[in-house]
């Protein structure tokens, strides 16, 4: 398969690096511009899984000759999503949330092919973060690497130091399963490093 023919529907460096991790560079990036919210009684999972494919299907609309990939990550107490944090209030209550207990990461994974078939995965992760102290959490929320992230943190980032434990794929809650994105473009002949 020709080298030009994978787009990714992010604008998530993070995707776009770990990608790079196996070899992957796609030939554009075009992020989609669709609306976040989930449905009435959406569960975590299915809403991880809805918002890869929305993204993957607007990209593929005027590429349809082309590899499309998306993918999202939810992360989730039971039932109830944590979004993306966008203020120091936000992360705050966040992270008082997600400490001293487990939490899931969804990572909806969609691949659209030349010709409209859809392969789409569901990764899930569990995380444990400790509580923090008062002082750690305004420690935390002043170095700022939580702006934008699903429940406010990034595993990767300074919340590092606050994981005690996951069960699953790292990368996934980094944004991206590399080991089921590099099996599924391999089986669609893309070549992966």
């Amino acid at each position: 398969m020709a080298p030009n023919m994978l787009i990714l529907a992010s604008a998530s460096p993070r995707r776009e690096k770990l990608l790079g991790q196996i070899g992957v560079k796609p030939s554009l990036i075009i992020a989609a511009n669709i609306e976040e919210i989930p449905e009435k009684a959406e569960r975590p999972s299915d809403f991880a899984k809805r918002m890869a494919f929305a993204k993957a299907l607007q990209v593929s609309i005027s590429n349809q000759d082309r590899y499309i990939l998306a993918a999202d990550t939810v992360v989730a107490i039971g039932r109830t999503i944590i979004p993306k944090a966008e203020t120091e209030d936000d992360v705050r209550d966040f992270i008082k949330r997600l400490g001293g207990r487990n939490h899931r990461v969804y990572g909806g994974i969609c691949l659209i092919k030349p010709g409209g078939r859809v392969l789409q995965r569901l990764i899930e992760t569990r995380v444990f973060m400790r509580r923090l102290s008062n002082d750690e959490l305004s420690s935390y929320i002043a170095f700022g690497d939580w702006r934008g992230k699903a429940g406010g943190y990034a595993i990767q980032g300074r919340a590092a130091k606050y994981i005690k434990k996951i069960s699953g794929s790292y990368s996934n809650v980094v944004g991206l399963d590399i080991y089921t994105t590099a099996k599924l473009l391999r089986g669609c002949g893309l070549v992966v490093g």
